[in-house]
């Protein structure tokens, strides 16, 4: 059997969990690392490499209290041998309860992507990976797994274990809408500029990196009854839908603009509060879909390709605001500014009442013209509100789901086009108990991680394209 040399990261070093891996007969080296061993940083994933002279490497990683099941060590090296992966990992249970994760992709190469509490990683692959791509970075403060991991991921195989092999009592509790919100913490700011360094070196290596040059947006001999759209998907939202359509309306500008409500079958008095609203002011177009299969993403497609909608195309969430009476006047002129095909701004996080709850201010800050089409494929998101030119837009419309459909378009539209942004809070975002991302369960939570891996994926091969000719 081969042999393993298991590294507990900080967090859960207990005697318990130390006995267990002492017990086992392919563990013949256990390190309890400190900075000189901590593979996270680029010196200590090096010494930890350079010093192994094991098989295999098994990490605990922090982030909870583990207990390993029965026979899972021998199962993780099997899995390994059998398959020469590279990097194993598996489910695990959370609480008693099974935690399954999701499996690798292409476009996995986002740095939060959860692995558990247990890795295994072939040296011979890590060896590998090193010799093809380069040596992990001394000056690496934080992410030396994430960048061993891509290298490694390009020549090898990243491969889940359906099984819960161990099980976790997690340290991070809380909902996943509390969670969302933490790659934009203007306090991990050095670590995320670390992250973007160590990602867009993958994509450099992965021949899927954009330079900054942008394709001009066409002018469009079509023709619009307005200027501007502003365009609300809803369903069944009767505690918001007035505030949001009157926030809507209420928008001064110098140019004509209609707002486009798309009413996907609502079942409460939604649709009541919109006929009421429709016949008060004919700038509101209520629309209700003959289709009954339609997501978010559906909806708006309902909007941008009827005879409605405007030259742009404005979002508002049917639970949300904007910040005052001139944002669709300050969107509607950075997408004139300099020809955008998109313009996305800042928002701030607020409670029913409208009261800002932390994070507060969410404005993407990380992004910027010469790199921000290539860190978009490590984020989740790119921000809110989001504006649209619509004759580029109807070239490709949005996927029909209700998650990531808005990801799946800014990253279509990045690949070609530049994208404007607004730093200045101009849109309330409203969270409640209503919101559909409030606190997930954890296969809806792994659904919408992997659909939007599955859009990383499939811009990386687009992308690839583009710079193949």
């Amino acid at each position: 059997m081969s042999a393993i040399t298991a590294v507990l990261i900080s967090g859960d070093q207990s005697s318990q969990l130390v006995d267990s891996l002492a017990a086992n007969g392919a563990v013949s080296k256990i390190v309890l690392s400190d900075e000189r061993f901590d593979p996270r940083s680029g010196s200590g994933i090096s010494r930890l490499l350079e010093e192994t002279k094991t098989d295999y490497l098994l990490l605990i990683l922090p982030g909870g209290k583990v207990e390993i099941g029965p026979r899972a060590i021998e199962r993780y090296l099997s899995v390994a041998e059998d398959s020469r992966a590279g990097w194993v990992y598996s489910d695990f249970r959370d609480d008693q309860n099974d935690h399954p994760l999701i499996d690798y992709q292409p476009g996995s190469i986002r740095d939060t992507f959860d692995f558990g509490s247990m890795v295994l990683i072939s040296k011979r692959a890590a060896q590998k990976a090193i010799t093809h791509h380069g040596n992990v970075g001394e000056e690496i403060r934080w992410g030396a797994l994430y960048d061993l991991r891509l290298k490694l991921s390009i020549d090898s195989q990243v491969l889940r274990i359906p099984e819960p092999l161990y099980t976790r009592a997690p340290l991070d509790t809380r909902a996943t809408g509390e969670r969302q919100f933490d790659y934009v913490d203007p306090h991990q700011r050095d670590y995320q500029i670390e992250m973007e360094q160590i990602a867009t070196a993958h994509l450099k290596r992965a021949g899927a990196y954009l330079e900054p040059r942008f394709e001009a947006v066409p002018s469009s001999k079509q023709s619009f009854p307005v200027r501007a759209s502003v365009v609300i998907p809803v369903r069944n939202r009767d505690r918001t839908i007035r505030d949001a359509a009157m926030s809507a309306l209420s928008q001064k500008t110098d140019f004509r603009f209609n707002v486009i409500v798309i009413d996907n079958h609502s079942t409460d008095r939604t649709t009541e509060i919109l006929s009421e609203l429709a016949d008060k002011d004919n700038r509101l177009i209520h629309l209700r879909p003959t289709r009954l299969d339609l997501g978010i993403g559906g909806c708006w497609n309902e909007a941008i390709y009827s005879h409605h909608c405007g030259l742009y195309a404005a979002q508002l969430d049917s639970d949300d605001l904007y910040a005052d009476e001139h944002t669709l006047a300050k969107i509607i002129s950075r997408l004139d500014e300099d020809r955008y095909a998109m313009v996305i701004g800042s928002y701030t996080i607020v409670n029913f009442d409208l009261e800002e709850i932390p994070p507060g201010l969410i404005d993407h800050r990380e992004w910027t013209r010469e790199n921000g089409r290539n860190n978009a494929l490590r984020i989740n998101g790119l921000g809110a509100p989001r504006a649209f030119y619509v004759p580029v837009l109807r070239q490709t419309g949005f996927p029909n789901t209700s998650y990531g459909e808005d990801y799946a378009a800014s990253l279509c539209l990045s690949r070609r086009y530049e994208i404007g942004r607004i730093f200045e809070s101009i849109y309330f975002a409203r969270r409640w108990e209503g919101n559909s991302d409030a606190a997930l369960p954890i296969l809806t939570a792994n659904r919408y991680d992997a659909y939007k891996d599955f859009l990383r994926t499939t811009e990386i091969a687009a992308r690839k394209k583009v710079n193949e000719g």
